[in-house]
């Protein structure tokens, strides 16, 4: 991947000074609730420079970021999740790909978003319409990948995803999801909640550290003035068990090495095409992290000798 640096000096200096991104995974209720919290201000300040999101898809393509990095905490060692958007609302769609290891990537249908007037609030059920998300974990032991479906609902990542566990895994789950814009449309803040009873859970235990999340400050509002994950649950829950410490970050896997098997492994009408028209440098970007990679027209000549 190559990752685009923050072009703006402001913007960086005020990163550089907030708390690490990262996701703590803990338990609630003795044992009963399952949550994580992700702050991922960093992340999400470089997907915007990746993809070039200007604020509208920097909060859809975000909150997709957000959720599949909160899910990992269902998953460990090499295992996968993602979140598959198809809508027919001005988003048109989106990917948000995620692995325990910390590592988040994934795109927009639509970007930039076509609107016919600025947007007047942060909801995005008007951008987003009805459609079907489909949430699907790779599982390394696994032989195929598990994926469930639910119709959209409430043109709400966080809502309709409480929705398919609901619906999907029979699991009463809740999501919360906040980025902060500053005067200047900079995303100074991101962070991301999530909250899950687990089988045999005591009653009404999901509901009550509701009521207490419901009483939390913005998560963006809250990193974006230097908060602290783990201050935070401790703050906010009673007697949390704090099961782990991971990574959150955007990064794709992609390299220049593998484009350039995939044109080598084309079939030889393409080739030739490719040697008689070009363009040169031949550029090939990566949808999942808005990286572009150019191949000279030597470089072309040697991958497909």
């Amino acid at each position: 991947m190559i990752t685009a640096p923050i072009t703006s000096s402001k913007l960086l200096d005020h990163v550089k000074g907030l708390s690490e991104d990262g996701l703590t995974i803990f338990l609630l209720e003795n044992q009963s609730v399952r949550g994580a919290l992700l702050h991922g201000t960093l992340m999400i300040n470089q997907m915007r420079e990746n993809h070039k999101t200007g604020i509208l898809e920097t909060l859809a393509l975000g909150h997709g970021y957000l959720a599949a990095g909160l899910m990992t905490s269902m998953i460990k060692g090499d295992d996968r999740i993602a979140l598959h958007l198809e809508c027919g609302g001005p988003v048109g769609g989106m990917l948000a790909e995620a692995s325990a290891h910390g590592d988040i990537r994934g795109y927009l249908k639509n970007n930039p978003i076509e609107i016919t007037e600025p947007p007047k609030s942060l909801d995005l059920s008007p951008y987003i319409g009805p459609g079907f998300l489909t949430v699907t974990k790779f599982i390394q032991e696994a032989r195929q990948p598990y994926s469930g479906q639910i119709m959209l609902e409430h043109g709400s990542i966080a809502k309709d995803l409480a929705e398919y566990f609901l619906h999907s895994e029979q699991a009463k789950t809740l999501f919360f999801l906040s980025i902060q814009f500053d005067r200047d449309g900079d995303a100074v803040g991101a962070g991301g909640l999530f909250l899950q009873a687990l089988p045999g859970a005591n009653e009404g235990a999901l509901e009550r550290v509701s009521d207490r999340a419901l009483s939390m400050v913005s998560l963006g509002e809250y990193f974006s003035q230097g908060g602290e994950r783990d201050q935070l649950i401790a703050r906010t829950f009673r007697d949390p068990e704090i099961l782990a410490h991971r990574p959150a970050q955007f990064f794709c896997h992609c390299t220049k090495g593998y484009f350039g098997e995939f044109l080598s492994s084309m079939d030889e009408s393409a080739r030739s095409d490719i040697r008689e028209k070009g363009p040169f440098p031949l550029k090939i970007s990566c949808h999942n992290c808005g990286s572009e990679y150019a191949f000279s027209k030597d470089e072309i000549q040697t991958l497909f000798a």
